[in-house]
């Protein structure tokens, strides 16, 4: 695999190339909840693997939500080391591979090759990842959109932007966890994650997948029982964050 886009933190190499999960993405409100949400859950004991998913950047409007960068006394009390990083590098430095020079999260490798529509490409992108995230008890994917759909098949226009479930279901019997990026259909969104979610536990046979939905966006984790401090830790996320960070556990908890 090619040295320049799988890396761990404080690992030198040849600089990552500037591609976009989007790079114009980088920095806005969603990205702030997403990393903390990451450090959080992985703590000092977790070692990650973060799969960009990138693709090129558009001119679409996404990744303007930047405004709470103005606004500390609000916003950096969730995290001030982590708000503090991404305020330097908005406007003017708005790449991932920021996420990776700072040391926002730690303990990680990241990998940044470019993803296409090809099938063939895509399928030893994939293995490569894995080889990547060999050593990681929990992997990460940012896709653009989040799971695939039936109007995008595996290999067509714009299936980059997707994650396919046999993927996910690919990692998870490669012993790792896994949290997802999810972006909100048009439809009502409490009906949205009860679906994935229940899709997910069959997909995986799993008792359990924990919802992080924020505003704009939702994350779902399925943890391996070896891995049981990151479902442990998903109180520590409602505490810090309340209703910007809603956790639901599917099924539901006895209270």
């Amino acid at each position: 695999m090619p040295r320049t886009f799988c890396r761990a933190v404080g690992q030198r190499t040849a600089p990552l190339p500037r591609l976009a999960m989007k790079n114009q993405y980088f920095g806005d409100i969603n990205d702030y909840r997403k990393y903390a949400l990451l450090r959080t859950l992985c703590g000092c004991d977790i070692r990650l693997s973060v799969c960009w998913m990138l693709t090129p950047d558009d001119t679409g409007p996404d990744g303007r939500r930047t405004k709470y960068l103005e606004q500390p006394t609000r916003w950096r009390r969730f995290d001030p080391e982590l708000f503090d990083s991404l305020r330097k590098a908005v406007p003017n430095n708005r790449r991932v591979a920021w996420a990776e020079e700072m040391g926002i999260l730690r303990s990680t490798c990241f990998y940044s090759r470019l993803l296409s529509d090809s099938k063939e490409q895509r399928g030893q992108w994939f293995k490569d990842f894995l080889c990547c995230a060999h050593h990681s008890e929990l992997v990460f994917f940012d896709p653009d959109n989040g799971l695939d759909v039936p109007s995008r098949p595996y290999g067509g226009r714009d299936s980059s932007k997707y994650l396919y479930r046999k993927e996910l279901k690919d990692t998870w019997n490669a012993g790792h966890s896994v949290l997802l990026y999810q972006h909100f259909p048009f439809k009502k969104r409490e009906d949205f994650v009860r679906e994935v979610a229940a899709n997910l536990r069959a997909r995986i046979s799993l008792a359990e997948v924990v919802a992080f939905r924020t505003p704009f966006v939702v994350f779902f984790l399925l943890a391996r029982p070896e891995h049981n401090q990151l479902t442990n830790r998903a109180a520590d996320v409602e505490r810090v964050w309340g209703k910007q960070i809603r956790v639901t556990f599917h099924p539901a908890r006895n209270q």
